[in-house]
């Protein structure tokens, strides 16, 4: 029989009844594939140890936005098993400055410091931030290295060689085949998301979050014999 239960899952079950949100073995067993999660037909290359959980997500995106609330908590609280880290997509012409913003903090290794300001200021001050110009004005009086980030991101140019780490990206989206954003892609082999996880129910943005994390660690904790 599949474990489904640990001290880890019970945590984030008791956050999701918290928010008034049934738990998953209450209103339905254990998650189903092709309902609450895909599984892919062949597992993608990965690394051995810890399962790697990825969030694929787009700064511009407000289901990302609202994902934000119950995700940054929870990836505060990993276990020793799972690694996490965020991927941000690709794709139309309106992504792309975003997605080499994310890289170019990424590689500065400051993302993490200004990850919420960003959202703020697109989805709650209405931001475009597509240009350098405008992401400079934003961060800089938070604290960026203008002269680090100017460089870096000039590396970044996907027309250059510093255009890789971008395109490994895409790359990996690809081959989890991704249908939208958030969804988190789990140790190679599994995707899910809040709209995944809670197929069948009208849940809230928060409950549906949570539902994905409850689905995520399911998984992870299951992995290989779902």
């Amino acid at each position: 029989m599949s474990q489904v239960f640990t001290r880890r899952t019970g945590l984030t079950l008791l956050a999701a009844a918290a928010a008034g949100l049934p738990t998953l073995a209450a209103a339905q067993g254990a998650p189903r594939a092709g309902q609450h999660y895909r599984k892919l037909s062949q597992r993608l290359p990965a690394s051995p140890g810890k399962i790697e959980v990825v969030e694929f997500f787009w700064y511009g995106c407000p289901a990302c936005n609202a994902f934000e609330a119950v995700l940054q908590p929870w990836v505060k609280q990993l276990p020793p098993t799972m690694q996490f880290r965020h991927s941000h997509i690709g794709g139309r012409a309106q992504v792309k400055p975003h997605q080499r913003l994310f890289f170019a903090l990424q590689t500065m290794g400051v993302e993490h410091q200004f990850r919420s300001a960003i959202f703020a200021a697109i989805h709650q001050q209405h931001q475009a931030l597509d240009k350098p110009e405008d992401m400079i004005k934003l961060l800089q009086p938070l604290g960026l290295d203008v002269a680090k980030f100017n460089s870096t991101w000039a590396a970044l140019d996907p027309k250059g060689m510093g255009g890789v780490r971008i395109t490994q990206a895409d790359k990996l989206a690809e081959a989890y085949g991704l249908d939208g954003v958030p969804t988190l892609g789990i140790g190679g082999l599994y995707t899910t998301s809040p709209s995944k996880a809670s197929t069948g129910e009208q849940l809230n943005a928060l409950q549906g979050g949570q539902r994905a994390l409850m689905v995520t660690e399911y998984l992870v904790n299951n992995f290989g014999k779902v």
